[in-house]
């Protein structure tokens, strides 16, 4: 698992699947690569988009089952697929029992 990390603002971008092969491109071209697995298929972020994620530094849990890059992100800077900024766009807010689920 890869968690991204707006370099400027330290705001997590979007997690994401990452295997080996995605790790050596990673790692080879300085460039955000991802393992999808609903396409079996190597992507590299951006390259539909133009949103390439340039990676300033890569980081390894305690556990090394999870990485966290620091990206500088290209392009118009949004992360996700839906054409925010980030993935991380709706909250869960709890109040008196009831939950109701915002969105930014």
């Amino acid at each position: 698992m890869c968690i991204t990390v707006e370099a400027g603002t330290r705001e997590i971008l979007m997690v994401a699947y990452m295997n080996q092969l995605a790790l050596d491109k990673t790692i080879e071209t300085g460039v955000a690569h991802y393992w999808s697995r609903s396409r079996n298929a190597l992507w590299r972020k951006g390259d539909t988009s133009g949103q390439v994620q340039r990676v300033l530094s890569l980081a390894v849990d305690c556990d090394q089952d999870a990485i966290m890059l620091t990206v500088e992100p290209g392009g118009d800077g949004k992360a996700c697929h839906t054409g925010r900024k980030s993935c991380f766009y709706r909250t869960l807010e709890v109040e008196g029992g009831a939950r109701r689920l915002t969105f930014s």
